[in-house]
């Protein structure tokens, strides 16, 4: 929460701070890595237990062997849904400098068959979302301008207007590693383009910076997937395919590090949500009377016998 928000809680109104400040049995929590910690510290006050789901930079990395009409679009599905704003949006993309192009064209071309052929069309489009509000709608804008000001090339959209809290679906090109949107979590409907020959440059980028909460691979060469999963860390993961591991029922959704902490969902959302309490109850005849005081050598033999069963 913000300072200005408050939380509704059992009927009545509470600050964000009194929320924070009451010794809940455990804390799940969504929201920013930022917001994460603040929540964290103030569950530490109690010891109590917390899950959190963060997000981050989750990247997509596209190899030269990779499906491009079907990545392209269902990367634009994902990054267009809700307008970006979803913790397992695809942030930015590492694309093979063989296919860049071909890519960016079977992403144009999605856009069209997802939104429309012009951007006044996509803007009135009733499935594309506008962005939460103004504020954040700005926040993207600045991203936008920003990367713009550092010398990148928008490929397709790039239009905001941040009274009506609206940014088109955008590709952008040519960024410098060290413009904001390549440093900050983007939550809109803007993708980033990076072109890349040798996978080990992708993998030091990915593991140079905070561990993501997804990471999205487009392969067909078994060897590229195993050497990028095993060779990062990430919340989850997903071939070929992309957000829709947070819709599978039967797989742990969370974060490592800065991208979360716990799991949830299916199973492990009920084991998140529950303690394990263990209750034994003790017999007539009870093992451990063996192992009790004075230790003589009848008792020591004992222990012994026990410990070499036990083993």
């Amino acid at each position: 929460f913000s300072e200005n928000e408050v939380a509704v809680f059992q009927g009545g109104i509470l600050t964000s701070q009194a929320l924070l400040d009451l010794p809940f049995d455990h804390i799940f929590f969504t929201g920013s890595p930022a917001v994460g910690k603040v929540v964290m510290s103030a569950a530490a006050k109690h010891l109590t237990s917390v899950t959190l789901e963060l997000g981050g930079k989750s990247p997509v990395v596209i190899d030269a062997t990779a499906d491009l009409p079907l990545a392209a679009k269902t990367l634009m599905w994902a990054k267009i849904s809700n307008s970006g704003q979803t913790c397992v949006a695809p942030d930015y993309v590492f694309v093979h400098k063989k296919i860049k192009d071909r890519f960016v064209q079977c992403c144009k071309d999605a856009v069209t068959q997802l939104l429309g052929a012009d951007s006044v069309t996509q803007k009135a489009n009733p499935d594309f979302t506008r962005i939460v509000n103004q504020r954040h709608a700005k926040r993207i804008a600045d991203l936008i301008s920003d990367a713009k000001a550092r010398g990148a090339d928008v490929l397709l959209g790039g239009e905001f207007d941040v009274p009506n809290s609206y940014v088109a679906p955008t590709l952008i090109d040519n960024i410098p590693m060290d413009a904001a949107i390549m440093a900050e979590e983007i939550f809109g409907p803007v993708l980033p383009i990076v072109v890349w020959e040798d996978i080990e440059q992708v993998i030091d980028h990915i593991n140079s910076h905070p561990k993501p909460l997804a990471m999205y691979i487009w392969s067909t060469d078994k060897a590229n997937m195993r050497k990028l999963l095993s060779s990062t860390s990430s919340g989850g993961a997903a071939i070929n395919h992309c957000t829709i591991q947070f819709a599978h029922g039967n797989l742990p959704f969370g974060g490592v590090n800065n991208s979360g902490l716990g799991n949830s969902h299916g199973y492990y959302g009920f084991k998140a949500f529950s303690h394990e309490r263990a209750i034994l109850k003790g017999g007539l005849f009870m093992m451990a009377k063996l192992t009790f005081p004075p230790y003589d050598a009848l008792t020591k033999r004992m222990i012994k016998l026990i410990n070499t069963t036990l083993q």
